[in-house]
């Protein structure tokens, strides 16, 4: 990666309209576009008041976003992780992912992988939590960190 890559975090009702538009942007572009799923990316989760967005900037450009939702019992639950095309394979998510997880300390965490990512998702201490299942015509596994100081 040339440059310095910035992550950053806050409540999507926070931000401004040009990187609110560049955050969806890129989840349409990754979820809807590119994997050929048309289905209701703005599912009303993001207006939840525990929500939170971890996005990553690069040479003033948004090259990855996550999603944090806190849900009952306090768990929180990772989703919406999206990277550029140009940032794959350069660590962008690695960084979200671990930048996300030291935000949420303390809670276990959940999020449904897209199967083809189990081992990636592994690798930061998640492990399978239920069977398989296909949704959009993606297959995906449940997973589940626990709780970490």
């Amino acid at each position: 990666m040339d440059g310095e890559l910035e992550l950053r975090l806050g409540r999507p009702v926070e931000l401004d309209p040009v990187t609110l538009y560049r955050i969806l942007r890129l989840r349409v572009d990754v979820f809807v576009v590119e994997q050929a799923c048309p289905y209701p990316e703005l599912d009303g989760r993001d207006l939840e008041p525990g929500c939170r967005w971890v996005w990553a900037e690069l040479a003033g450009g948004l090259v990855g976003t996550l999603r944090l939702l806190t849900e009952e019992a306090g768990t929180v639950r990772i989703g919406r992780v999206a990277t550029a095309e140009s940032a794959r394979s350069t660590g962008v998510a690695g960084r979200m992912m671990t930048f996300a997880l030291e935000q949420s300390a303390g809670s276990t965490v959940l999020l449904d992988a897209q199967s083809y990512l189990r081992g990636w998702y592994q690798r930061f201490g998640f492990q399978p939590c239920g069977p398989e299942f296909v949704e959009d015509g993606i297959a995906h596994v449940p997973m589940r960190r626990a709780a970490q100081a």
